[in-house]
């Protein structure tokens, strides 16, 4: 069984027992959450798409803490000209572990 689930404006397939790494959300670590924007839902041969969400679908998970990624390198450079930039970022992540799905 998994679900096609959105938030922080990405979307992520996930199954019961599955730890995602999602965009930051306000909760502390041993939080249980509820993400209702489900849009498809399988079960084997069954299979249950939104339009655009399920209205009553749901998962729940529990926010296993914060973090941050690994850093990435943004090197600008225009040929000729003597310009070069380095920048860096690093992105904040919040871990959830999904618990169950419910149709």
């Amino acid at each position: 069984m998994y679900a096609v689930i959105t938030t922080g404006g990405k979307q992520y397939k996930v199954s019961p027992g599955d730890v995602v790494r999602v965009e930051t959300l306000d909760a502390k670590k041993g939080d249980n959450i509820e993400l209702k924007d489900v849009f498809m839902i399988a079960d084997g041969d069954k299979v249950l798409i939104g339009k655009p969400k399920l209205e009553s679908a749901r998962v729940t998970a529990e926010v296993m803490g914060d973090g941050r990624g690994e850093k990435l390198l943004i090197f600008k450079h225009r040929r000729r000209k003597g310009y070069r930039r380095t920048n860096g970022h690093r992105q904040n992540y919040t871990a959830i572990k999904v618990k169950e799905i419910i149709a």
